[in-house]
């Protein structure tokens, strides 16, 4: 039996989702798990809904339950009877709710999302499966749709709900109908509920938001509590409100919220309660109405996050310069740290500022050498850490000053540029460097706290999450901040494994990898030049650890010259955007994930960008990157980073790394599962020939990368234990069409290791002689010996061996290259050298002699036992003793 049910006092959201989700499982009956919304159940009485099959709760039989299908509705403890159910390993549960979900919940489908309401995530599900509603069904939904949405005027109402709603239009729903059922009259005691509540009214501060609290209390239930809630917020103009009313036995709960500081959903789950953001609910036995208006306060407190301030935006450290430094170093600095201003200091205190539109103009004029102290700027306004960002404002837009000092006593703590607050306003606040838990972005695609640590106790290996706890520990002792960076946080949130774990430490990293040699199993490898450090752990696990830094570039291409800065200016200094995501390891704020550029977004979008437009010419390597990133994510170039990409290339910059670094970040590209699509688009961005002229990815190129593809994927199902580099196999594809003097010109210029150079040039060379004997008798080597192609084959690598197998456009060829790998190349007689000797044969060219003869007979089943490899060691030498020879080749 499958059921579908919703929360208890369902209101028409849970009754539109149960009537869609009929559609999709019309085996299914549709039980309400407890009561009803007053104007549900009038509106079920007075207009029966076609196809509706509805149960009663106490003739549905649990044991016989298969399926339970929850619609607006994700916890147990909301639903009744039905509770137990989801405990049961024999029902499966599928969940459609537009609530988040809370920690630990499994189910065997799950669909939420953050919409207006749970009947826009039914209608995306009935358009996929091409099911249409008729028009009392329609109807239904898009009373569900309008009342969870507030007619399409909530704050989260979402573009997809106006969507659904034209859907449902479109399908015949009565909006007279919906209009008559959503403006009901108040019933009289509706109306001494809300003069109550009104009566009792008062407006709490927390954090510096004000809260309205309200309460009331009768003696009989009242239903439609959400319409007096929505009433007293627009009377009253209300930002946040909790309304509290006494039902009989029970305290039943309303919040709502405009405000992204209060998450409502949260105040009200610590009673028990459930919802979002901006609206939720709670139902609350076995305390008084006296002492949940007490707890209140308290639970708001925990909740409600600040508003902004001065310290939430600034950026530390901040970059000064002595007031007496001439101006052509303050020049120099601005270029470095690419920035517009910097902050004058005399003896460590805060005197002036200049600018970089200042220090251009004199030094135009050559006053270079002139102290900064005769053209710095000496008004300007200052904000302390805790200055509200009005007040920065007013300083940015009124007063026109870009850069705004923060400034505790006498000491400069901080800054805060046009730019910050710019991206402030714009992003609704995800890029601060605290985020807060919880507060999705503007664009509803910011991950909260809670759903961040159920990736991570879903995707993360538990290795790297006792890792995380033990760090934060340590963190804790030592009262320094801790962030997991880099790749490990991107494909965590792609649910990609990815175990190379990078960890930034706002402090000096290499006395905290000290600390952790002290208290754990492992070694530290400490870099004291770029304040980095490996730990790597008694099983063999690696943890790179760095210190928060940025870095600029004397010259393009050159290594950076490293600097401490704080985690946004690190996150900065990144490649791509992708790639500035951090996660919070310290205690108070494990599992926050913090985005001050965007990560999420591209993420989300499959996009690739840069951060800044001198990101290609600064660090060339990242063109390679870039591609590589692109090819194995799936993603694209963002249009404007692809601009920038082309135009580093056709400016040869790429000419001014060091050639290995180049070598190396080509040999992990052609690492990558698919490497053919990476050489493909650095050929179609000009990339392939500005490394080399003569490297050209054509059409049989690209037939030598799949069947390259397809040997190494069998090659490593075969499970031998010895080790190759894959990479190596795709290189001799990419170099297939050029002569020995081509490849030696593209090893001088990579300056490609000896080893490789070797394997390159002078192996490949003697290997394809051999492969090319092979060519030549694929119509017959189905009658080659195995001896004779061991002894073809004998000494040549594991990379050319596969190499060969892609060259070749002989299925036979290929085959024979297979039977040589896995019943050739290891085969080995019996008899050893030490038994040969035993048996009085003489050391020297007649015993390697012996050996090659037991071998090739054995290779063509000549021999089977041990006996048979005696016997013909014995009938050899009679052979030689009869010859009178004394030497063999």
């Amino acid at each position: 039996m499958d059921i579908i049910t919703t929360h208890i006092n369902a209101d028409f959201d849970c009754l539109g989702s149960m009537v869609a989700a009929q559609l999709l499982y019309p085996e299914a009956l549709a039980v309400f798990a407890g009561a009803r919304e007053p104007a549900v159940r009038d509106f079920l009485e007075q207009n029966p809904v076609s196809g509706l099959r509805l149960g009663r709760i106490k003739e549905v039989d649990l044991d016989q339950v298969r399926r339970l299908i929850l619609v607006d509705v994700n916890s147990g403890e909301r639903i009744g009877p039905f509770s137990e159910l989801i405990e049961r390993e024999d029902v499966e549960l599928h969940i459609f709710d537009h609530h988040p979900l809370p920690p630990g919940c499994q189910a065997d489908v799950v669909v939420v999302e953050r919409v207006g309401a749970t009947v826009t995530l039914m209608v995306r599900q009935l358009k996929q499966r091409g099911l249409i509603p008729d028009a009392s069904q329609a109807t239904v939904m898009m009373l569900g749709l309008y009342e969870d949405t507030g007619n399409l005027l909530f704050p989260s109402t979402t573009g997809e709900d106006f969507a659904a709603a034209a859907w449902l239009l479109a399908c015949g729903a009565d909006l007279n109908l919906v209009a008559d059922s959503l403006s009901r009259e108040l019933s009289s005691l509706q109306v001494e509920v809300l003069h109550q509540l009104l009566q009792s009214r008062t407006m709490l501060t927390v954090n510096g938001i004000e809260v309205c609290l309200a309460q009331a209390s009768v003696d009989r239930y009242v239903g439609d509590l959400a319409v007096l809630a929505h009433k007293i917020r627009d009377m009253e103009n209300l930002d946040a409100l909790i309304i509290a009313v006494r039902l009989e036995d029970r305290v039943f709960l309303v919040a709502r919220s405009r405000l992204p500081e209060v998450h409502v959903g949260r105040v009200l789950a610590e009673l028990g309660g459930g919802g979002h953001a901006t609206a939720a609910s709670a139902t609350v036995r076995e305390q008084t109405l006296v002492q949940i208006m007490e707890q209140l306060p308290s639970i708001l407190l925990r909740h409600v996050r600040p508003q902004w301030q001065a310290q939430h935006l600034m950026t530390a450290p901040v970059r000064t310069i002595d007031v007496d430094a001439p101006l052509r170093q303050a020049s120099a600095l601005l270029t470095r740290y690419t920035i517009n201003a910097l902050a004058v200091l005399e003896q460590g205190t805060l005197v002036g500022l200049v600018t970089r539109q200042t220090v251009e103009r004199a030094l135009h004029h050559g006053l270079g050498e002139i102290a900064v102290r005769e053209y710095m700027s000496m008004e300007f306004g200052i904000v302390s850490p805790r200055a509200p960002l009005a007040e920065v404002q007013e300083i940015i837009v009124g007063q026109r000053q870009r850069f705004v000092p923060v400034v505790e006593g006498e000491k400069l703590v901080g800054v805060i540029t046009r730019t910050d607050l710019l991206r402030h306003l714009v992003s609704g606040g995800r890029s601060l460097c605290q985020p807060q838990p919880g507060m999705p972005g503007s664009d509803g695609i910011s991950l909260e706290r809670r759903q961040v640590l159920r990736l991570m106790e879903t995707r993360l290996p538990r290795r790297v999450r006792q890792l995380f706890g033990d760090l934060s520990q340590v963190a804790e002792a030592f009262g320094i901040r801790i962030y997991a960076v880099g790749g490990s946080v991107r494909d965590l949130v792609l649910n990609k494994p990815n175990l190379d774990v990078d960890v930034v430490v706002e402090g000096n990293a290499i006395r905290f990898a000290h600390e952790l040699e002290q208290r754990f199993d492992c070694r530290v490898r400490a870099h004291e030049k770029f304040v980095t450090a490996v730990v790597i752990f008694a099983d063999g696990f690696k943890l790179d650890l760095a210190s928060t830094r940025t870095e600029y570039y004397l010259e393009p291409g050159a290594l950076p010259t490293v600097e401490e800065a704080s985690l946004k200016l690190d996150l900065y200094r990144r490649d791509f955007t992708i790639n500035t995501l951090a996660l919070s390891l310290n205690q108070d704020s494990y599992g926050e994930l913090i985005d001050y550029f965007g990560a999420q977004r591209d993420l989300r979008d499959g996009a690739i960008r840069v951060l800044h437009n001198l990101s290609f010419v600064e660090d060339p390597t990242r063109i390679l990157r870039a591609v590589r990133f692109e090819q194995r994510l799936g993603f694209s170039l963002g249009l404007h980073t692809e601009h920038l990409l082309r135009s580093a290339v056709a400016m040869d910059f790429l000419d001014r790394i060091g050639p290995l670094r180049l070598f190396n970040e080509l040999t992990i590209l052609l690492n990558e599962a698919v490497p053919w699509k990476g050489v493909q688009r650095l050929q179609e961005l000009g990339v392939l020939a500005k490394i080399s002229p003569l490297l050209i990815a054509d059409a049989e190129t690209a037939r030598q990368f799949q069947q390259a593809g397809r040997a190494i994927g069998w090659y490593e199902l075969l499970y031998t234990g010895e080790k190759f580099d894959a990479w190596v196999v795709y290189l001799l594809c990419l170099f297939s069409a050029l002569k020995p003097s081509s490849v030696e010109e593209i090893c001088d210029k990579l300056t490609i290791p000896q080893r490789w150079r070797n394997l390159l040039v002078d192996e490949r060379q003697q290997a394809w002689s051999l492969f090319n004997q092979l060519e030549r008798q694929h119509k017959t080597l189905s009658r080659l010996p195995d001896s004779q192609l061991a002894e073809q084959l004998g000494g040549v690598g594991t990379e050319l061996l596969l190499y060969g197998m892609a060259r070749t456009h002989h299925e036979s060829v290929r085959l024979k290259f297979s039977h040589y790998v896995t019943a050739v190349r290891e085969t080995k007689p019996l008899l050893s050298g030490k038994d040969l000797l035993k048996m009085g044969c003489c050391p020297g060219p007649k015993l390697g002699y012996l050996l090659r003869q037991l071998r090739a007979a054995r290779l063509d089943g000549l021999i089977q036992t041990r006996d048979d490899e005696i016997a013909l060691v014995d009938r050899l030498r009679q052979q030689q003793e009869t010859a009178g020879t004394n030497s063999v080749d």
